[in-house]
């Protein structure tokens, strides 16, 4: 019997598929070699084996980040598709099998705490459902659900410049270090995320505006970097008044600092997610509203 010739082609491996997708999410042969311990090497040489099956060339190797041609973004998205489907079959081999996967983004202040005690409640009623948690800067989490690479998102954003499901004022306090004020230095100290991240603008433009010179002195996309280098005396910041800790000193009204109230803390899903997505965000929403309700000035 003559064949269609669908059964001389040769699969795709997974290996291969899952080294392109990590250089693309990552933007960096380096960075996706780390994340899959592995070297740069092997990982260039996955991906060129992977753009010879495919007959296309399939990432584009500029001066900056790594990008995917239009054959690697076809490629791309069967290839997580078939990850996951890889991943589900594990899982149910393995005696875990779930009905579905929820992928959630929130920024790094969300990460533990109520949102963990939400999420092991929301698991006990659905021990079905796998969840994924991101945790990240609000941009790369906001690039991440465009992408359709997350479900379900949390994210600090400019007041009112996207659309979503529900948003809340973000609470912004000027801190210092208690211990070790840096405040009447001169010029003045800034610890701040990184460019991308929120809150640098307002403390750069809120500087200048007083008339005083400043430096940034410390940067970490690690909010946990940030309270700490504050705490130690590296200069002054603007954080979410839920990050403030006993080792900082809040710079209220009379020290000259405005107030900051540019920035929504807004919840993102689909019109379309699945009803388990849209009752996770609805305990979200009231995590979130108590939250305000609890900071809000």
């Amino acid at each position: 019997m003559t064949g269609s010739g669908k059964s001389n082609r040769t699969p795709f491996d997974l290996d291969l598929l899952r080294a392109a997708v990590m250089v693309a999410d990552c933007g960096s042969f380096t960075t996706a070699a780390a994340r899959l311990h592995s070297t740069q090497s092997t990982v260039s040489q996955q991906v060129r084996r992977l753009e010879e099956m495919a007959g296309h060339r399939l990432l584009e190797r500029g001066r900056g980040a790594v990008r995917p041609t239009d054959a690697g973004e076809t490629v791309l998205a069967h290839a997580r598709r078939m990850l996951v489907l890889n991943d589900e079959l594990w899982d149910a081999l393995s005696g875990s099998a779930v009905s579905m996967t929820v992928r959630l983004g929130v920024p790094e202040d969300f990460a533990a705490g109520r949102t963990t005690h939400l999420l092991a409640a929301f698991n006990r009623k659905h021990p079905r459902i796998k969840l994924e948690v991101t945790s990240g800067l609000s941009q790369d989490l906001a690039g991440g659900y465009e992408r359709g690479d997350l479900d379900l998102v949390v994210v600090k954003q400019r007041r009112n410049s996207r659309e979503a499901v529900a948003r809340w004022p973000e609470t912004l306090c000027w801190i210092d270090s208690a211990g070790s004020p840096s405040v009447q230095l001169d010029p003045l100290p800034l610890v701040a995320f990184p460019i991308r991240g929120l809150y640098r603008d307002e403390m750069i433009a809120s500087a200048e505006k007083l008339g005083r010179r400043w430096r940034i002195s410390f940067t970490s996309s690690s909010l946990s970097g940030i309270q700490s280098a504050v705490a130690d005396g590296l200069g002054i910041s603007l954080l979410p008044a839920r990050a403030v800790t006993a080792d900082h000193a809040v710079l209220g009204a009379r020290s000259g600092w405005p107030k900051i109230d540019s920035v929504d803390i807004a919840l993102l899903h689909r019109p379309t997610a699945d009803p388990a997505i849209k009752e996770l965000a609805r305990n979200f929403a009231q995590m979130l509203e108590k939250e305000h309700r609890r900071h809000g000035k």
